[in-house]
Protein backbone atom coordinates (compact mmCIF):
# COMPACT_ATOMS: atom_id res chain seq x y z
CA UNK A 1 0.00 0.00 0.00
CA UNK A 2 1.30 3.49 -1.14
CA UNK A 3 2.26 6.08 1.91
CA UNK A 4 0.40 9.48 1.47
CA UNK A 5 3.88 10.35 1.36
CA UNK A 6 4.58 7.84 -1.63
CA UNK A 7 0.87 9.70 -3.32
CA UNK A 8 1.87 13.07 -3.30
CA UNK A 9 5.59 12.79 -4.53
CA UNK A 10 3.52 10.68 -7.79
CA UNK A 11 1.69 14.17 -7.67
CA UNK A 12 4.08 17.16 -7.42
CA UNK A 13 2.21 20.61 -7.05
CA UNK A 14 5.13 23.19 -7.93
CA UNK A 15 4.32 26.79 -5.62
CA UNK A 16 6.29 29.23 -7.37
CA UNK A 17 6.50 31.60 -4.67
CA UNK A 18 8.78 31.82 -1.88
CA UNK A 19 6.98 32.11 1.69
CA UNK A 20 7.55 35.65 2.71
CA UNK A 21 8.69 37.21 6.22
CA UNK A 22 4.59 38.37 7.00
CA UNK A 23 5.59 40.36 9.91
CA UNK A 24 7.78 42.52 7.68
CA UNK A 25 5.25 43.58 5.25
CA UNK A 26 3.00 46.66 6.58
CA UNK A 27 1.51 46.73 3.24
CA UNK A 28 -0.32 44.48 0.70
CA UNK A 29 1.86 43.31 -1.68
CA UNK A 30 0.60 43.13 -5.64
CA UNK A 31 0.84 39.33 -5.71
CA UNK A 32 -1.39 38.96 -2.78
CA UNK A 33 -4.02 42.01 -4.13
CA UNK A 34 -7.26 40.08 -4.70
CA UNK A 35 -9.72 42.21 -6.72
CA UNK A 36 -13.68 41.60 -7.09
CA UNK A 37 -13.44 40.01 -3.60
CA UNK A 38 -16.75 39.63 -2.23
CA UNK A 39 -15.63 39.41 1.58
CA UNK A 40 -19.19 40.15 3.10
CA UNK A 41 -20.54 37.43 5.08
CA UNK A 42 -24.29 36.55 4.82
CA UNK A 43 -25.77 38.67 7.90
CA UNK A 44 -28.92 36.84 8.14
CA UNK A 45 -28.87 34.88 11.32
CA UNK A 46 -32.15 32.70 10.38
CA UNK A 47 -29.84 29.99 9.43
CA UNK A 48 -26.54 28.55 10.59
CA UNK A 49 -24.08 26.05 9.97
CA UNK A 50 -25.89 23.10 12.54
CA UNK A 51 -24.32 22.27 15.75
CA UNK A 52 -24.71 18.83 16.86
CA UNK A 53 -24.42 17.39 20.62
CA UNK A 54 -22.73 14.02 19.98
CA UNK A 55 -24.60 12.86 23.30
CA UNK A 56 -27.85 13.30 21.62
CA UNK A 57 -29.26 10.09 20.76
CA UNK A 58 -30.34 11.63 17.27
CA UNK A 59 -26.94 12.70 16.88
CA UNK A 60 -26.84 10.21 13.48
CA UNK A 61 -30.41 11.19 12.22
CA UNK A 62 -29.28 15.10 12.66
CA UNK A 63 -26.00 14.82 11.24
CA UNK A 64 -27.44 13.23 7.78
CA UNK A 65 -29.49 16.36 7.57
CA UNK A 66 -26.53 18.49 8.24
CA UNK A 67 -24.71 16.56 5.76
CA UNK A 68 -26.97 16.75 3.21
CA UNK A 69 -28.21 20.71 3.75
CA UNK A 70 -24.44 21.84 4.42
CA UNK A 71 -21.98 19.39 3.77
CA UNK A 72 -20.77 20.87 7.45
CA UNK A 73 -21.59 20.60 10.58
CA UNK A 74 -20.34 21.26 14.33
CA UNK A 75 -19.83 19.31 17.51
CA UNK A 76 -19.90 19.44 20.84
CA UNK A 77 -19.45 17.01 23.73
CA UNK A 78 -16.79 15.32 21.18
CA UNK A 79 -15.20 13.94 23.95
CA UNK A 80 -11.64 15.73 23.38
CA UNK A 81 -9.86 16.83 26.44
CA UNK A 82 -9.98 20.92 26.24
CA UNK A 83 -6.31 20.25 28.05
CA UNK A 84 -5.31 18.53 24.49
CA UNK A 85 -7.04 21.32 22.54
CA UNK A 86 -4.76 23.96 24.08
CA UNK A 87 -2.08 22.18 24.01
CA UNK A 88 -2.10 21.67 19.72
CA UNK A 89 -3.21 25.43 19.87
CA UNK A 90 0.37 25.97 21.34
CA UNK A 91 2.43 23.76 19.05
CA UNK A 92 1.08 25.98 15.84
CA UNK A 93 1.67 28.92 17.84
CA UNK A 94 4.79 28.09 18.94
CA UNK A 95 5.67 27.10 15.87
CA UNK A 96 4.65 29.77 13.34
CA UNK A 97 6.31 32.50 16.07
CA UNK A 98 9.35 31.16 14.95
CA UNK A 99 11.85 33.33 12.70
CA UNK A 100 11.32 32.43 9.11
CA UNK A 101 14.31 31.35 8.63
CA UNK A 102 14.13 28.55 11.51
CA UNK A 103 11.01 27.74 9.68
CA UNK A 104 12.57 26.96 6.30
CA UNK A 105 14.71 24.76 7.43
CA UNK A 106 11.86 22.33 7.48
CA UNK A 107 9.81 23.83 3.95
CA UNK A 108 7.88 21.02 2.56
CA UNK A 109 9.52 20.08 -0.93
CA UNK A 110 7.25 20.32 -4.34
CA UNK A 111 6.75 16.48 -3.96
CA UNK A 112 6.47 16.55 -0.43
CA UNK A 113 3.51 15.99 1.88
CA UNK A 114 4.74 16.93 5.15
CA UNK A 115 6.49 20.52 6.40
CA UNK A 116 6.39 24.21 6.46
CA UNK A 117 5.21 26.25 3.24
CA UNK A 118 2.23 27.48 1.18
CA UNK A 119 -1.18 25.22 0.66
CA UNK A 120 -0.99 23.01 -1.98
CA UNK A 121 -3.77 24.71 -3.74
CA UNK A 122 -1.93 27.71 -4.57
CA UNK A 123 -0.79 26.65 -7.97
CA UNK A 124 -4.35 26.66 -9.29
CA UNK A 125 -4.74 31.03 -8.64
CA UNK A 126 -2.82 33.50 -9.95
CA UNK A 127 -2.84 35.26 -6.56
CA UNK A 128 -1.25 34.53 -3.28
CA UNK A 129 -3.13 33.41 -0.10
CA UNK A 130 -1.98 35.35 3.32
CA UNK A 131 -1.80 32.08 5.01
CA UNK A 132 1.14 29.61 6.28
CA UNK A 133 1.00 26.16 6.85
CA UNK A 134 2.33 22.98 8.27
CA UNK A 135 2.16 19.60 7.59
CA UNK A 136 2.10 16.34 9.32
CA UNK A 137 1.94 12.98 7.89
CA UNK A 138 3.21 10.03 10.48
CA UNK A 139 6.02 11.29 12.93
CA UNK A 140 7.17 14.79 13.10
CA UNK A 141 9.95 14.00 14.99
CA UNK A 142 12.35 14.48 12.22
CA UNK A 143 11.35 18.34 11.94
CA UNK A 144 10.89 19.27 14.99
CA UNK A 145 14.10 18.10 15.97
CA UNK A 146 15.37 20.80 13.51
CA UNK A 147 12.45 23.79 14.92
CA UNK A 148 12.70 22.99 18.37
CA UNK A 149 16.26 21.38 18.96
CA UNK A 150 16.09 21.18 22.81
CA UNK A 151 12.46 20.12 23.71
CA UNK A 152 11.26 18.76 20.48
CA UNK A 153 9.82 15.79 22.74
CA UNK A 154 7.19 17.68 24.14
CA UNK A 155 5.56 19.45 20.94
CA UNK A 156 6.13 15.68 19.34
CA UNK A 157 4.16 14.25 22.93
CA UNK A 158 1.26 16.41 21.65
CA UNK A 159 0.99 16.62 18.10
CA UNK A 160 0.85 12.39 18.75
CA UNK A 161 -1.60 11.90 21.22
CA UNK A 162 -3.79 14.87 19.09
CA UNK A 163 -3.53 12.69 16.36
CA UNK A 164 -4.49 9.15 17.98
CA UNK A 165 -7.28 11.13 19.82
CA UNK A 166 -8.44 12.75 16.47
CA UNK A 167 -8.63 8.81 14.68
CA UNK A 168 -10.91 7.93 17.65
CA UNK A 169 -13.17 10.15 16.74
CA UNK A 170 -12.92 10.50 12.68
CA UNK A 171 -13.97 7.05 13.02
CA UNK A 172 -16.72 7.69 15.74
CA UNK A 173 -18.01 10.58 12.89
CA UNK A 174 -17.58 8.08 10.12
CA UNK A 175 -19.53 5.61 11.44
CA UNK A 176 -22.99 8.34 12.83
CA UNK A 177 -21.97 9.80 8.74
CA UNK A 178 -22.63 6.24 6.75
CA UNK A 179 -25.60 5.08 9.76
CA UNK A 180 -27.31 8.04 8.74
CA UNK A 181 -27.16 6.28 4.92
CA UNK A 182 -28.54 3.33 6.40
CA UNK A 183 -24.83 1.89 5.76
CA UNK A 184 -23.77 -0.75 8.28
CA UNK A 185 -20.07 -2.33 9.59
CA UNK A 186 -20.71 -5.05 7.42
CA UNK A 187 -21.18 -2.99 4.22
CA UNK A 188 -17.72 -0.98 4.21
CA UNK A 189 -14.73 -3.85 4.60
CA UNK A 190 -12.15 -1.65 5.06
CA UNK A 191 -13.23 0.03 8.39
CA UNK A 192 -12.10 -3.12 9.73
CA UNK A 193 -13.45 -6.27 11.90
CA UNK A 194 -14.72 -3.95 14.50
CA UNK A 195 -15.47 -1.02 12.40
CA UNK A 196 -12.74 1.27 13.91
CA UNK A 197 -10.82 2.47 10.44
CA UNK A 198 -7.67 1.85 12.23
CA UNK A 199 -5.99 1.53 9.16
CA UNK A 200 -7.45 4.81 7.51
CA UNK A 201 -5.06 7.44 6.13
CA UNK A 202 -4.78 10.95 7.68
CA UNK A 203 -2.93 13.74 7.36
CA UNK A 204 -2.55 16.48 10.12
CA UNK A 205 -2.68 20.48 9.14
CA UNK A 206 -1.61 23.24 11.05
CA UNK A 207 -2.86 26.79 9.64
CA UNK A 208 -1.60 30.05 10.92
CA UNK A 209 -3.17 33.52 8.99
CA UNK A 210 -1.28 36.28 10.31
CA UNK A 211 -2.63 40.01 10.52
CA UNK A 212 -3.22 41.43 7.60
CA UNK A 213 -2.66 45.18 6.71
CA UNK A 214 -5.31 45.14 4.32
CA UNK A 215 -7.51 42.16 4.48
CA UNK A 216 -11.00 43.26 2.90
CA UNK A 217 -8.30 42.31 -0.51
CA UNK A 218 -6.33 39.12 0.91
CA UNK A 219 -7.54 35.89 1.14
CA UNK A 220 -6.87 33.50 3.60
CA UNK A 221 -7.78 30.30 1.55
CA UNK A 222 -9.18 29.86 -1.74
CA UNK A 223 -12.18 28.31 -2.07
CA UNK A 224 -11.98 24.50 -2.56
CA UNK A 225 -13.20 21.16 -1.40
CA UNK A 226 -11.12 18.75 0.33
CA UNK A 227 -10.27 15.37 -1.26
CA UNK A 228 -10.93 13.39 1.72
CA UNK A 229 -13.90 11.68 3.51
CA UNK A 230 -14.04 13.85 6.32
CA UNK A 231 -12.05 16.92 7.77
CA UNK A 232 -12.51 17.63 11.55
CA UNK A 233 -10.97 21.17 12.23
CA UNK A 234 -10.48 23.48 15.32
CA UNK A 235 -10.63 26.53 14.46
CA UNK A 236 -10.04 28.17 18.38
CA UNK A 237 -12.21 31.21 18.56
CA UNK A 238 -11.42 33.71 15.91
CA UNK A 239 -13.89 33.63 13.07
CA UNK A 240 -12.89 33.54 9.61
CA UNK A 241 -13.90 29.95 7.68
CA UNK A 242 -17.10 30.61 5.42
CA UNK A 243 -18.84 27.99 3.90
CA UNK A 244 -21.20 28.39 0.60
CA UNK A 245 -24.65 27.29 1.01
CA UNK A 246 -26.78 27.40 -2.41
CA UNK A 247 -29.32 30.34 -1.53
CA UNK A 248 -27.16 31.99 0.76
CA UNK A 249 -23.62 32.57 -0.88
CA UNK A 250 -21.11 32.67 2.19
CA UNK A 251 -22.27 31.65 5.76
CA UNK A 252 -19.04 32.56 8.32
CA UNK A 253 -18.85 29.12 10.81
CA UNK A 254 -19.11 30.98 14.08
CA UNK A 255 -16.52 29.57 16.40
CA UNK A 256 -17.63 27.69 19.66
CA UNK A 257 -15.56 27.27 22.66
CA UNK A 258 -13.88 24.10 22.22
CA UNK A 259 -15.98 23.21 19.30
CA UNK A 260 -15.01 20.88 16.07
CA UNK A 261 -16.06 21.96 12.71
CA UNK A 262 -16.79 18.61 10.33
CA UNK A 263 -16.63 19.17 6.68
CA UNK A 264 -17.70 16.43 4.43
CA UNK A 265 -14.97 15.52 1.50
CA UNK A 266 -15.36 14.69 -1.78
CA UNK A 267 -14.35 11.05 -1.13
CA UNK A 268 -17.80 11.18 0.76
CA UNK A 269 -19.47 13.17 -1.70
CA UNK A 270 -18.36 10.07 -4.04
CA UNK A 271 -19.14 7.30 -1.50
CA UNK A 272 -22.72 8.47 -0.78
CA UNK A 273 -23.41 9.51 -4.82
CA UNK A 274 -24.00 13.11 -4.49
CA UNK A 275 -26.28 12.97 -1.12
CA UNK A 276 -23.74 14.08 1.27
CA UNK A 277 -21.67 17.15 -0.66
CA UNK A 278 -18.57 18.27 -0.38
CA UNK A 279 -18.28 21.75 1.55
CA UNK A 280 -16.82 24.94 -0.86
CA UNK A 281 -15.17 26.67 1.93
CA UNK A 282 -12.61 29.84 2.31
CA UNK A 283 -10.84 31.70 4.95
CA UNK A 284 -10.85 35.16 4.95
CA UNK A 285 -8.25 37.33 7.12
CA UNK A 286 -7.74 39.95 10.07
CA UNK A 287 -6.29 43.14 10.59
CA UNK A 288 -5.78 42.83 14.28
CA UNK A 289 -5.66 39.19 15.39
CA UNK A 290 -3.37 36.28 13.94
CA UNK A 291 -6.12 32.87 13.47
CA UNK A 292 -4.38 29.56 13.97
CA UNK A 293 -6.24 26.61 13.24
CA UNK A 294 -5.72 22.87 13.37
CA UNK A 295 -7.47 20.64 10.86
CA UNK A 296 -7.39 16.48 10.37
CA UNK A 297 -7.59 15.36 7.12
CA UNK A 298 -8.97 11.84 7.10
CA UNK A 299 -9.19 9.38 4.09
CA UNK A 300 -9.76 5.52 3.88
CA UNK A 301 -6.49 3.69 2.98
CA UNK A 302 -5.17 5.31 -0.33
CA UNK A 303 -5.59 1.56 -2.63
CA UNK A 304 -9.25 1.35 -1.53
CA UNK A 305 -11.05 2.19 -4.34
CA UNK A 306 -13.95 4.21 -3.38
CA UNK A 307 -17.14 4.64 -5.44
CA UNK A 308 -21.19 5.03 -4.77
CA UNK A 309 -22.14 2.25 -1.96
CA UNK A 310 -24.29 -0.23 -3.90
CA UNK A 311 -27.22 0.70 -1.23
CA UNK A 312 -27.51 3.70 -2.77
CA UNK A 313 -28.11 2.78 -6.18
CA UNK A 314 -30.74 2.19 -7.68
CA UNK A 315 -32.09 1.86 -11.53
CA UNK A 316 -33.92 5.44 -10.84
CA UNK A 317 -30.54 6.55 -8.96
CA UNK A 318 -27.73 5.54 -11.19
CA UNK A 319 -23.80 5.85 -9.88
CA UNK A 320 -22.76 9.03 -9.89
CA UNK A 321 -19.10 8.24 -10.47
CA UNK A 322 -16.45 5.51 -11.04
CA UNK A 323 -14.28 3.98 -8.53
CA UNK A 324 -11.35 5.89 -7.31
CA UNK A 325 -8.46 5.24 -4.83
CA UNK A 326 -7.10 8.32 -2.75
CA UNK A 327 -4.17 7.89 -4.79
CA UNK A 328 -5.63 8.31 -7.91
CA UNK A 329 -8.14 11.29 -6.93
CA UNK A 330 -5.28 12.79 -5.45
CA UNK A 331 -3.70 12.62 -8.77
CA UNK A 332 -7.14 14.64 -10.12
CA UNK A 333 -7.40 17.05 -7.97
CA UNK A 334 -3.73 17.78 -8.15
CA UNK A 335 -4.81 18.07 -12.39
CA UNK A 336 -8.23 19.23 -12.32
CA UNK A 337 -8.51 21.25 -8.69
CA UNK A 338 -12.05 22.10 -8.46
CA UNK A 339 -13.20 20.10 -11.51
CA UNK A 340 -11.30 16.84 -9.94
CA UNK A 341 -15.21 15.24 -9.39
CA UNK A 342 -16.32 15.77 -13.23
CA UNK A 343 -13.23 13.95 -13.51
CA UNK A 344 -14.57 11.04 -12.35
CA UNK A 345 -18.62 11.55 -12.68
CA UNK A 346 -19.77 8.64 -15.37
CA UNK A 347 -23.40 10.67 -16.06
CA UNK A 348 -25.16 13.77 -16.18
CA UNK A 349 -25.14 15.18 -12.74
CA UNK A 350 -28.85 15.98 -12.59
CA UNK A 351 -29.46 14.38 -9.66
CA UNK A 352 -26.83 15.99 -8.06
CA UNK A 353 -27.21 18.76 -4.90
CA UNK A 354 -24.46 20.86 -5.51
CA UNK A 355 -22.19 21.56 -8.32
CA UNK A 356 -18.71 22.68 -7.08
CA UNK A 357 -17.38 23.30 -10.13
CA UNK A 358 -20.29 26.00 -10.85
CA UNK A 359 -19.73 27.34 -7.23
CA UNK A 360 -16.06 27.68 -7.47
CA UNK A 361 -16.67 29.63 -10.48
CA UNK A 362 -19.07 32.09 -9.47
CA UNK A 363 -17.87 32.15 -5.96
CA UNK A 364 -14.59 34.15 -6.81
CA UNK A 365 -12.96 36.28 -9.41
CA UNK A 366 -9.16 37.41 -8.98
CA UNK A 367 -7.02 40.32 -10.83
Amino acid sequence: MPSLSEVYRTHPVHVQHKDPDFNSLQELPESYTWTHLDTNSNCVMKESVPVIDLNDPNASKLIGHACKTWGVYQVVNHGIPTRLLDEIQWVGQSLFSLPSHQKHKVARSPDGVAGYGLARLSSFFPKLMWYEGFTIAGSPLEHFHQLWPQNYSKHCDIVMQYDETMKNLAGKLMWLMLDSLGITKEDIKWGGSKGQFKKASAVLQLNSYPICPDPDRAMGLAPHTDSTLLTILYQNNISGLQVHKEGLGWVTVQPLSHGLVINVGDLLHILSNGLYPSVLHRVLVNRTRQRLSVAYLCGPPSNVEICPHAKLVSPSQPPLYRSVTWNEYLGAKAKHFDKALSSVRLCSPINELFDVSEAHKNSVQVG
